[in-house]
């Protein structure tokens, strides 16, 4: 795959967020998420923050560790707006295709495809868990649907994903055609939620 094509592909997981988030209200802030350990507001305040991380990666500042920090919004769904499109704007930059991101969170510098893919991934799946938070059903635009799950089946599975603060929960069995859920259960997710 082109990084051209990664970008658009990219661009639909995130815009697709947006609209998701969009439809949350201040009544929904406390409700639980399948991130077992997060509230909708706490997720919506990671979510930003990643936007914020990885936009800063992009543009050569992933170190800054405070490009990463978490908090709590007043007001959540427009400062997640400002961050998709600031992470959107950085990957939009002619130097990203060259560029390797520094993610302090993996200790690691990574080439601006696999980075790209690690975020791509993220906001599918926390898409579709705001959306669940929200009673919401959602499906993955079909443009994705094949790369989105071979980014998921490339995530390594194992001991890793059991250690405090690991991204993911280690793979279920999948028994399902369902590009989405194929995608939800390779990373510990139960379509199910």
């Amino acid at each position: 795959m082109l990084i051209t094509e990664l970008l658009a592909l990219h661009r639909t997981a995130v815009r697709t967020s947006v609209e998701i988030v969009s439809r949350v209200s201040t009544d929904d802030l406390g409700k639980p998420t399948p991130c077992s350990e997060w509230t909708l507001a706490q997720l919506l305040a990671h979510m930003t923050a990643q936007h914020h991380g990885f936009a800063a990666a992009a543009r050569g500042q992933g170190g800054d560790l405070a490009a990463w920090k978490v908090s709590v919004s007043s007001r959540p769904v427009a400062e997640y707006a400002e961050a998709a499109e600031d992470v959107l704007a950085a990957f939009a930059e002619p130097e990203v295709p060259q560029r390797e991101f520094e993610l302090p969170e993996f200790g690691a510098w990574f080439p601006a495809m696999q980075a790209i893919g690690f975020h791509l991934i993220d906001y599918v799946v926390h898409g579709w868990d705001v959306a669940r938070s929200l009673g919401l059903e959602h499906r993955l635009a079909p443009e994705l649907a094949g790369p989105a799950l071979r980014i998921a089946l490339a995530v390594p599975d194992g001991e890793s994903r059991l250690k405090p603060g690991a991204p993911f929960a280690p793979a279920l069995d999948a028994d399902d055609e369902d590009p989405l859920n194929r995608v939800l259960t390779a990373l510990g997710r139960s379509p199910k939620w």
